[in-house]
């Protein structure tokens, strides 16, 4: 679409505060930097094919870290720095093989799992189907795996697609976001979800003492997917772990069930990397002109699995704020307040490194009772009471958060932030046109705007069109550059540099929730069950 034609289509759609006037000359700047000049997406390739996946503390995470300071000074901003939290081990996967050797050879598909120990060569051994998924299972198979590749999922059935693999939302699925949900507080179901936090390593522990060999995994999606994903970045696992591609899988477990037990070949040739426990977040500065005015930022995580290369998930988001950063830069904007971009890390371990922004800069929660692991990191991390904001709490004026691919923005969720919700459609407006006009009342979590807005902070994180992210390349081995779309990352970045703009400039900072407090149970009179799972 020409330029014209957008800018007079903007006017005609804009709310009725707006629609007696042409956009603010800033709007066509960003615009103009942002399609004529846009480097996106070579921001996002250098990522992926160059760098390529960025497990946190890894050797390529650390490339990473560099490479994206240099850029944001290379872009004029101020201040470009790496803010080190606690982290734990870094890990990566030199080579790796996975092979049955009876009852006749055939390669398989699969990956080690993140944080689990090299096999110091081949692992040769039958497999033994040991599903479990909870410490009560252990009693079945103790004195049952010495001397064996324990297999620990269920195989399952082969999954039916129930729609299409690649989506872009319609009217009536951004209609269904705008919602109220009310919160609710329960607390046996907190009490009951203590003991599973720890899993993971209690089956590390018990496969250990009973002195298997390795363990597998199946794949959590079928077509040969692979992820990888693995917790125990504080201490490391103590036994070689692989996931293994869910059609292969299944056809083990077959093999198994009619017996004898297949024998499989693992290789896992990994590393883990102790020279430096602390994790780095990436911030950098657009100075505001008035210093009591306090900041706007921007955010995207960082870090990715190693299955792929991390594209969709998340160098598309954190491409999409460096080049929003490029584009303010580029037109020379002076906003009243500070413009901060954010690169986080340890997002996928647990939002951990937006988690040690808020608790040094914005507010604090009681520590957990118990040693923290990253389950308890998340799950526990906004039922911890009270909140005591600390002096920098108000000086965040909003937050702009981009996690979900690589797909068209198509407006934000408000966070149940009432009276946020006019404003933000009223910036949003102009980009009406390019399909980025809807402001749904309602929350969405599992990413690194999840708990400033759970302390009542203005903060939010766009609805993009899905594409094939949730179906394919979440996590998956498919991660990679070719999924990524040009035509709406360049429009999301010129989404977020204006909401940025106009978020920096407004008069009054965004209006905020509460700070929540201990919240009563929502059920007073539920009673106990001592069966819940």
């Amino acid at each position: 679409m020409r330029l014209v034609h957008l800018l007079t289509a903007t006017a005609l759609v804009a709310t009725p505060l707006a629609a007696q006037q042409a956009p603010a000359p800033d709007f066509a700047r960003i615009v103009d930097e942002g399609t004529h000049q846009s480097q996106v997406m070579t921001l996002a390739q250098h990522m992926t094919d160059v760098i390529g996946p960025r497990l946190t503390n890894s050797p390529a995470m650390r490339q990473a870290e560099d490479w994206a300071v240099a850029r944001f000074r290379d872009m004029g901003l101020s201040n470009a720095r790496k803010e080190g939290f606690d982290f734990g081990r870094g890990w990566s996967i030199e080579r790796s093989s996975v092979r049955m050797v009876t009852p006749r050879a055939i390669q398989l598909t699969a990956i080690p799992i993140a944080w689990t120990p090299p096999t110091q060569g081949m692992v040769s051994a039958p497999i033994v189907v040991a599903p479990m998924t909870k410490q009560e299972h252990f009693a079945a198979w103790r004195g049952k795996l010495a001397g064996k590749i324990v297999l620990i999922s269920a195989p399952g059935n082969a999954k039916e697609p129930g729609e299409a693999a690649f989506k872009r939302l319609s009217g009536e699925d951004l209609a269904k976001l705008d919602t109220f949900r009310e919160p609710t507080f329960d607390p046996q179901r907190i009490r009951t979800r203590e003991p599973g936090l720890t899993f993971e390593d209690d089956l590390d522990a018990f496969l250990k003492a009973e002195g298997a060999l390795a363990f597998a995994r199946i794949s959590y999606r079928d077509n040969k997917l692979l992820h990888g994903e693995g917790y125990m970045h504080r201490t490391g696992a103590s036994l070689p772990g692989v996931e293994i591609a869910a059609e292969d899988y299944r056809r083990l477990a077959r093999l198994a069930a009619i017996g004898p037990a297949p024998t499989l070949e693992i290789l896992s040739d990994v590393k883990f990397d102790d020279s430096d426990p602390q994790a780095y977040n990436i911030l950098a500065d657009i100075p505001g002109t008035d210093a009591g005015a306090g900041y706007v930022m921007a955010g995207a995580h960082f870090d990715s699995w190693v299955a792929g290369d991390g594209a969709t998930d998340n160098a598309a988001g954190s491409a999409m704020v460096m080049e929003a950063a490029r584009i303010l830069k580029a037109i020379g904007v002076r906003p009243k307040r500070t413009i901060r971009f954010a690169l986080w890390n340890g997002e996928e371990q647990s939002l951990y490194g937006s988690i040690a922004y808020i608790e040094k800069y914005l507010a604090r929660r009681p520590a957990p009772a118990a040693p923290q692991n990253s389950d308890q990191n998340y799950y526990g991390q906004a039922e911890r009471f009270p909140v005591t904001p600390l002096p920098g709490y108000r000086n965040l004026a909003a937050y702009f958060n981009i996690d979900n691919g690589s797909g068209k923005l198509r407006g934000i969720y408000a966070e149940n932030n009432a009276a946020a919700v006019p404003i933000l459609r009223e910036w949003l407006a102009p980009f009406a046109p390019m399909g980025a006009g809807d402001v749904v009342f309602g929350r969405t979590g599992g990413t690194d705007h999840q708990f400033m807005a759970a302390i009542g902070l203005p903060a939010f994180q766009f609805i993009q069109d899905p594409l094939d992210y949730s179906s394919v390349t979440h996590h998956s081995g498919a991660d990679t550059f070719d999924h990524l779309k040009g035509p709406d990352m360049r429009q999301g970045a010129m989404v977020l540099a204006w909401m940025l703009l106009k978020a920096a400039n407004a008069e009054q900072p965004l209006p905020r929730n509460p700070v929540p407090r201990q919240p009563l149970p929502t059920d007073p009179f539920q009673t106990p069950d001592p069966n819940a799972e």
